[in-house]
């Protein structure tokens, strides 16, 4: 990281930012779930083939972690990001098997200051993730404070 590019100042409403790409393999399934998430169908490759994901599939909370990467290598770790009050809707659309290719983007739904801190301005964005087939697998609501330019200086 090289500074804080991305203030409050620099998102506008309606514009998409791309998330890039990412491989999901087996082994981080495991290894995630192992640790997280220890069901089944997220830990071995045949109980996932019989079960309704149809596949060794990743736990909706890995595709939130895995989003979460994505949107950080994007921008958010070059930004004056102060963190989110909360998600205001997520869903698993999908499962996301061992093999996919994510993709993904994040759009501005809307923006304003804060009324109690002027220095903070609130950002609400829409992502979603699609599989290599461009079937969309995740999409999350939530709004994100981000530092205005002035108060990054």
């Amino acid at each position: 990281m090289t500074g804080k590019t991305w203030a409050y100042e620099d998102f506008v409403e309606g514009a998409s930012l791309d998330l890039g790409t990412k491989l999901v393999s087996a082994a981080e399934i495991i290894e995630f779930a192992g640790e997280f998430d220890a069901q089944p169908m997220h830990l071995d490759e045949v109980a996932g083939k019989a079960s309704i994901l149809g596949g060794l599939a990743a736990s909706g909370w890995h595709t939130c972690a895995m989003f979460m990467r994505m949107l950080c290598d994007a921008f958010l770790l070059d930004s004056t990001c102060q963190g989110a009050p909360g998600v205001d809707q997520v869903r698993w659309k999908k499962p996301v098997l061992a093999g996919d290719i994510l993709s993904g983007n994040t759009t501005v739904l809307a923006k304003r200051l804060s009324r109690s801190k002027p220095q903070l301005g609130l950002v609400t964005m829409r992502s979603e993730l699609f599989n290599q087939r461009g079937e969309s697998v995740f999409d999350l609501e939530n709004t994100v404070m981000f530092l205005t330019r002035e108060a990054s200086a």
